[in-house]
């Protein structure tokens, strides 16, 4: 088979014509597959669209060239189709949860979401991973029959568990979710409609997980050089960037400093799904699996890093925590961020009259904790072009974010 070419979709793959359908009954397309129909709703949702205006490292109106959410998601989604087709995965299923992972993504990136955990601390928190369900089964109003996007039950799936169970078989919480428990946004929706928390996504959900962190590497390395932040030759501090270097250095002596980083970059997006190629092949040989509810069952998961990418990949994310993520410059308008996040939702909480119509009428029902949630919900759909404009409209001083 020529490299890029499509492989016949492997008997492990999450087979559209097996679905187990949506919650919501809906008649068939006759020209799109059940996973391709939640890609097209993922791309045409208000949700989607408004990732463009989000953070990702730098805020939106830092500069035109740094990643976005958006930016970023399509990245993760270009990544994740190219090893679904080496893998013989269903692509569209693939595609859908690269394109939802971020939905649930509160505007000035992680530090909106410290902010609105700290905010809902004694609502539950929040969690980015929640508000995507959150999302997609409640919070976005298309369609006449339902709210959401009636996805699948993969999708959804795909959702919640990319990164793996969310609970043991007992229903005791596991991994990030151990000391705090699960999200009631996804405990209460499991409640009616089960995605078994206890077992492993597909591979398809698997493959998007992975994608994001070989973007989240290669983009933020690349963005930190746009900014400034470190030089090419600082990098040769993490052992396999050095050894790339190296090669590039050797095959290009006089390349200048611009493209030798974007040779870096996309030499490292090379060599990191070359090997999540491999070592999953190998863990596919290994495990042999049949089905896709023999990847469910298995004991872990089978997309994955070889030891060496891991160790690598660690290297990469304790440099860019120092020298970029930690950065004065980054830390002093993250900060900024969050106390304007903070201030939006004491407003709020306090003149529940201040939010659009709709939302103002629905925050003050329910008692304290649904509408700390709805307001939760409002902050976390905003822009960070929205939330900088709401509160210069509410506040005397609104900070520079620069």
């Amino acid at each position: 088979m020529s490299v890029g070419m499509a492989a016949p979709l492997a008997p492990y793959s999450c087979d559209p014509a097996l679905s187990r359908g949506r919650r919501f009954d809906e008649p068939p397309s006759l020209r799109r597959s059940p996973f391709r129909r939640d890609c097209d709703r993922v791309i045409h949702s208000t949700a989607f669209r408004r990732l463009k205006h989000k953070t990702q490292v730098f805020v939106f109106h830092e500069g035109d060239h740094y990643r976005t959410r958006l930016t970023h998601t399509l990245e993760v989604a270009q990544i994740a189709r190219a090893l679904a087709r080496q893998l013989g995965l269903d692509e569209d299923l693939t595609e859908t949860l690269a394109l939802a992972h971020d939905l649930g993504h509160p505007p000035f990136g992680h530090a909106g979401e410290r902010a609105l955990d700290e905010c809902l601390r004694d609502h539950g928190g929040f969690d980015h991973n929640a508000q995507s369900l959150r999302v997609v089964t409640l919070l976005e109003r298309r369609y006449p029959q339902f709210d959401g996007l009636n996805l699948t039950w993969e999708a959804l799936e795909g959702i919640v568990k990319h990164n793996g169970p969310l609970i043991d078989r007992d229903g005791a919480a596991v991994a990030r979710y151990r000391d705090h428990g699960v999200p009631a946004a996804i405990t209460d929706y499991v409640a009616f409609h089960d995605l078994e928390l206890w077992s492993y996504a597909s591979l398809e959900a698997q493959v998007a997980a992975i994608a994001d962190d070989i973007a989240y590497d290669a983009h933020d390395i690349d963005d930190g050089l746009r900014a400034g932040l470190f030089a090419v030759d600082d990098l040769n501090a993490i052992t396999l960037i050095a050894d790339i270097n190296a090669v590039i250095t050797a095959r290009y002596p006089r390349l200048d400093e611009a493209r030798r980083g974007a040779e870096l970059v996309r030499e490292l997006i090379s060599y990191l799904i070359e090997d999540v190629f491999s070592e999953t092949s190998r863990r596919l040989a290994e495990a042999r699996p049949q089905s896709g509810a023999a990847i469910r069952d298995h004991a872990g998961a089978l997309v994955a890093f070889s030891p060496d990418a891991v160790a690598a990949e660690a290297e990469i994310k304790r440099f860019l925590w120092h020298r970029m993520y930690r950065h004065d410059r980054v830390m002093a308008v993250m900060r900024d961020a969050e106390q304007v996040v903070r201030d939006l939702f004491a407003r709020y909480q306090a003149a529940p009259e201040d939010l659009p119509p709709g939302w103002a009428a629905d925050a003050v029902e329910g008692g304290a904790a649904a509408q700390a949630r709805r307001i939760g919900d409002f902050i976390a759909g905003m822009t960070d072009r929205y939330a900088i404009v709401e509160h210069r409209r509410l506040f005397d001083s609104t900070p520079d974010l620069r």
